[in-house]
């Protein structure tokens, strides 16, 4: 730590007293920079845009004299006014960490911390990792989860299992909604109107539409989102945590992935309550776990390859030789384009609000371009632009390892690729669409039904090697249709 209390610098996406009131950094003063070109030159969701200023903007408030809260082209603009040499954490993308170590060369930045936002230190992934060029989540979840002591009962996890996704795989309920308590709401407030008005003058690029803010963008306000999920919704979480449905998309999840990758809090933070409701008996030990599981696996897991894995890795990989542009109704996100009601209803959320849970993402938009042979970069691109949670960090290996296996398998062990049997039973789409998800052939042959046999026939070879997939393969070879699912599927202009 830097003796001479420079002011601290602070991304958009690290704005948690977890880092700014840290010891080594009480009353320090911070520096919180609005960057024009960097908003045009990101463009994305608009409500995306909305989230990161009115978080700077909240938090400029709350510290009042402690911060300088300034606006400029760029970031570097902004700290030669500034005239004072700053101390940043570590940022969350290659591109920035190459930035602040030539602001370091300047004489701008004065030294570069460790990111605090996450429980375990690159230092520490990395010895684990060693020499291996394959990871798997299970390997590293059950690492952490005896690293931090979280769920274990000495030496054990408790219950006796490492986790309960046998009893986290319920369909949806035949309702047509989940019937829980709603999720914490934020309030507007002037500062968000000032936001939304400025958004409106910088006429940039916009993804998406304006809507009222869905996601917490303070300490305190993601406090009360956690709160919220821990005393009301984590229960039912579990079950469900996999089904998807028409009229309530937010189910039972948390919507906490805003305020955790605005580093508003500590994931040890949302751990560790989710930990004393499972030990408490408030919410049944497998939802506590699932929710852990995403957190304190899948999200560190995430983090750590992206930085593991190197700068090439969205751009470097495509094992499965995926070409295709995406077509402008899926990069426009034009919902009413697309008939199968599924994937209409995931575009239109991402459309809407910039979000749709983890099921929607991997196994309707994921499934779909996997399916049709999309080009992993340029998805990856429109994942991390469209999505208000999805940053530089986050979407590399959700979507070019998880999604589309575009890295040949380095963190996941099969393609997720599946017919519309999966979709119909994990969630009520299905009913009333004009694709029946039974069906193979035919005018109303399900898109992704067809669509999964076309992508095994094309990866058969790749596929008849792996245990996982093998069998796929084998039924693919029994269908006295082939030849003409293959045809349809060649000239298929309707989804």
């Amino acid at each position: 730590m830097s003796d001479s209390l420079a002011p601290l610098w602070l991304f958009a996406d690290q704005l948690g007293p977890h880092i700014h009131s840290a010891e080594g950094h009480l009353g320090r003063e911070v520096v919180l920079i609005e960057s024009t070109a960097a908003l045009r030159r990101r463009a994305g969701h608009r409500q995306k845009a909305h989230l990161l200023l009115s978080g700077m903007r909240h938090l400029a408030d709350d510290l009042g004299d402690r911060a300088h809260h300034l606006k400029a082209d760029g970031y570097r603009d902004a700290l030669v006014e500034f005239g004072r040499p700053v101390v940043v954490h570590e940022p969350t993308s290659w591109a920035a960490h190459d930035f602040v170590h030539r602001l370091q060369a300047e004489g701008l930045v004065e030294e570069v911390l460790p990111n605090p936002s996450f429980a375990l230190p690159r230092s520490d992934f990395e010895q684990w990792a060693g020499n291996s060029s394959r990871f798997r989540l299970e390997m590293f979840y059950r690492d952490q989860r005896t690293r931090f002591d979280i769920l274990m009962d000495g030496d054990q996890p408790m219950g006796g299992a490492w986790n309960y996704d046998h009893d986290n795989r319920k369909s949806p309920p035949k309702t047509p909604t989940l019937g829980v308590p709603d999720p914490w709401w934020p309030e507007e407030d002037g500062i968000d109107e000032q936001v939304r008005a400025d958004l409106d003058a910088l006429d940039a690029p916009w993804s998406g539409v304006d809507g009222p803010r869905l996601f917490a963008v303070t300490a305190a306000e993601a406090q009360s989102a956690l709160e919220t999920f821990i005393d009301h919704r984590l229960a039912d979480f579990g079950p469900y945590e996999d089904a998807m449905m028409g009229g309530d998309w937010s189910m039972s999840h948390s919507l906490l992935s805003v305020p955790l990758n605005l580093s508003l809090l500590h994931p040890l933070d949302a751990v560790h309550a989710a930990e004393a409701a499972a030990r408490e008996g408030s919410v049944p030990l497998a939802s506590a776990e699932g929710f852990i599981r995403q957190i304190l696996g899948w999200r560190e897991f995430v983090w750590h390859l992206y930085w593991h894995f190197g700068r090439d890795y969205r751009t470097g990989n495509n094992e499965l030789n995926a070409h295709r542009p995406l077509p402008d109704w899926f990069r426009d996100l034009d919902a009413g384009a697309v008939t199968a009601k599924c994937l209409s209803d995931a575009l239109g959320g991402v459309h809407d609000r910039g979000w749709v849970h983890h099921i929607p993402r991997l196994m309707v938009l994921g499934n779909h371009a996997l399916q049709q042979g999309y080009d992993p970069d340029e998805l990856t691109r429109w994942y991390t632009a469209n999505f208000v949670d999805g940053y530089e960090w986050v979407m590399p290996v959700n979507v070019v390892g998880m999604s589309q296996h575009a890295d040949g398998g380095k963190m996941a062990t099969k393609p997720y690729s599946s017919g519309g049997a999966y979709i119909n039973k994990m969630s009520d789409f299905c009913k009333g669409c004009e694709f029946d998800p039974r069906k193979r052939l035919g005018a109303d042959a399900c898109p992704f039904t067809a669509g999964y046999w076309a992508f095994t026939h094309r990866h058969r070879d790749r596929l008849a090697k792996n245990m996982r997939t093998r069998r796929a393969v084998a039924s693919m070879e029994r269908l006295a249709d082939l030849d003409a699912v293959l045809e349809q599927e060649r000239h298929r202009d309707r989804f």
